[in-house]
C-alpha cells in the first residue's frame, strides 16, 4: 500500500468516525437542555415594549432557568444511566410473576365468562366513579374528554391504521356540529324538515362520510407532508366558510342549538343545562359502541388491508390490495366518528360558532393519538383523556396562557424517549425496536405519523 493510499484510508476513517457529540446520548442531552431553555423563556416573565430585552434578561438570569435545567438533566440522567437497572428489576419482576400471570392469561383466553366479568366491572366503574366528581370535573369529562375521545378514535383510523397524516381532522368535527345546527333549525337557512338531535346523528355520519370521500378522492396519490398540507387546506376551507358565510352559518356570532330530548308520547325526557352526568352516560354509550365497532374493524380484512398500506403501499398494491378503495374507506370511516362527536358537542354546549373549530384543535387531537400510541385503541383513549385532563389540572398552578407550554414540553420528552406512545400497538412497538436494532431499514423514531410513507 502506497503512502498516499494509507493517508487516504486514515482520512476516510477519521471522517467516518463518530464524534462524542454525535452519539445519541449526547444529542438527547442537547435536546433536553434546549427544551429547558425554551420552557424557561415561554413560561417566564413577559416582554415589554419599553425594554425589548427585559424578558430575556429576567428569564436567563433568574432561578427558573436553573430549575428547568436541573429538571431536564435529571430526566436525561435517570433515563440514560438508570435504564439498565430499571430494566433488570422489571425483568426480574416479570420472571417472578411469569407463573401466576401465565395462569391468568390462560384463564382469560380460555374462559369467556372471565372476560365478560372484567368488562362488566370496568363498565360499572365507568358509570359510578364520575358521579363522585365535583361539577367542574364532570363538565370537563363531558365537554372535552368524552368528545375528543370520539374524535381521536376516528383520527387513529387515518393515522394509526392507514398511515395517512391528517392535520385538518377537526374539520369533520365542525361539519358534524353544523349538521346538528342545520337539521334542528338553528341556522339562518332552514332545513326541509326540523329533526330531533338523535335523528341528526345518522345524517351527520353520512355527511362526514361524504366529506371524507371528497377529501380523499383527489389526494390519493399524495403522501407524507403533501397529504398533510392538503388536509390542512381542507380544514381552512371549512373553517373560513363557517366564519365568512354568516348568512348561512351564523359566522362568528354563532347559533344556539337545541339539546338532546326524547318524546315517546307516554314518556319524555330532555337533557338539561346544568347537570352534565346525563350527557356523560349518553356519550359513554357512543364511545363504547364506536370502540367495539372499530375493534372489530381492526381485526377484519379491512384492518389488515390498512396495515398493509401503511407498511408499504406499493407492496400492498402488488399483492392485490385495492389501495384506492381502502384509503377512501379510511378517510370516510375515520371522519364518521367526528360526525357523532360534532352532534354531541353542539347539543351539549347549546351554542357554536366558527371559533370553536380552529386549527389548534386538529393539532391537539393529533398529539393525543401520537402520545397515547398510534394504532392502539387503549392508547388513544388514554392519550386523549390524559392530555385533556393535564391543562385543566394545571389551571390553579399555571398561567392559562402557559398551560399548553407544559403539554408541549411533555410531548417533546415523550418523543425523545418513547416515540411509540404510552400504550403502543404491538406492531408499532415491534417496528421501532427493529429499526433501532438495525434489522430493518430506516430509523423508526424519525418516521412520520403512521409509519414510513415513501
Amino acid at each position: 500500500m502506497s503512502a498516499t493510499t494509507s493517508v487516504n484510508v486514515r482520512t476516510a476513517r477519521r471522517l467516518r468516525a463518530e464524534r462524542w457529540y454525535q452519539r445519541p446520548r449526547w444529542r438527547r442531552l442537547a435536546a433536553m437542555v434546549a427544551l429547558a431553555v425554551t420552557m424557561t423563556l415561554v413560561t417566564g416573565a413577559q416582554g415589554s415594549h419599553q425594554d425589548l430585552f427585559f424578558a430575556l434578561e429576567e428569564n436567563v438570569t433568574g432561578v427558573a432557568l436553573w430549575i428547568w435545567l436541573a429538571l431536564a438533566v435529571a430526566v436525561w440522567a435517570g433515563r440514560e444511566f438508570l435504564t439498565p437497572q430499571v430494566a433488570s428489576a422489571v425483568s426480574g419482576s416479570k420472571a417472578l410473576a411469569s407463573g401466576p400471570l401465565g395462569r391468568v392469561r390462560e384463564v382469560w383466553r380460555a374462559d369467556r365468562r372471565v372476560r365478560f366479568g372484567a368488562l362488566a366491572v370496568a363498565a360499572v366503574l365507568a358509570v359510578l366513579v364520575p358521579s363522585g366528581l365535583d361539577r367542574y370535573w364532570q363538565t370537563v369529562l363531558v365537554d372535552q374528554i368524552a368528545i375528543f375521545v370520539l374524535v381521536a378514535v376516528g383520527l387513529n383510523v387515518v393515522i394509526g391504521w392507514a398511515g395517512m397524516l391528517d392535520l385538518g381532522f377537526i374539520a369533520f368535527f365542525a361539519i358534524g356540529a353544523y349538521s346538528a345546527a342545520y337539521w334542528t333549525g338553528a341556522l339562518p337557512v332552514q332545513p326541509p324538515m326540523v329533526l330531533n338531535n338523535f335523528a341528526v346523528i345518522p345524517i351527520a355520519v353520512v355527511t362526514c362520510l361524504v366529506a371524507g370521500v371528497l377529501l380523499g378522492a383527489p389526494t390519493l396519490r399524495l403522501r407524507g407532508d403533501y397529504l398533510a398540507i392538503v388536509t390542512l387546506g381542507f380544514h381552512e376551507i371549512v373553517y373560513l366558510s363557517a366564519k365568512n358565510l354568516a348568512d348561512y352559518t351564523g359566522g362568528t356570532r354563532g347559533v344556539k342549538v337545541d339539546r338532546f330530548a326524547v318524546d315517546l308520547g307516554f314518556w319524555s325526557y330532555e337533557w338539561g343545562v346544568v347537570d352534565a352526568m346525563p350527557y356523560y352516560y349518553l356519550l359513554l354509550v357512543f364511545v363504547a359502541v364506536v370502540v367495539f365497532l372499530f375493534w372489530r374493524l381492526e381485526h377484519s380484512k379491512v384492518g389488515r388491508a390498512w396495515t398493509a398500506i401503511r407498511e408499504d403501499e406499493v407492496a400492498a398494491a402488488s399483492t392485490g390490495v385495492d389501495t384506492v378503495r381502502y384509503k377512501l374507506m379510511a378517510f370516510a370511516i375515520g371522519a364518521s366518528t367526528s360526525g357523532v362527536a360534532g352532534v354531541a358537542y353542539a347539543s351539549k354546549v347549546g351554542y357554536i360558532n366558527s371559533e370553536n373549530f380552529v386549527i389548534l384543535l386538529s393539532v391537539l387531537v393529533l398529539a393525543y393519538v401520537i402520545f397515547g400510541g398510534m394504532g392502539s385503541i387503549p392508547g388513544v383513549l388514554f392519550g386523549a383523556a390524559f392530555l385533556v385532563w393535564l391543562p385543566e389540572a394545571l389551571r390553579s398552578l399555571v398561567d392559562p396562557k402557559d398551560r399548553y407550554m407544559y403539554l408541549g414540553g411533555l410531548l417533546v420528552v415523550m418523543m425523545i424517549y418513547r416515540p411509540q406512545g404510552v400504550i403502543p400497538s404491538r406492531r408499532r412497538s415491534r417496528e421501532l425496536k427493529l429499526a433501532r436494532s438495525g434489522e430493518v431499514e430506516g430509523d423508526g423514531t424519525t418516521e412520520p405519523a403512521g409509519g414510513r410513507l415513501s
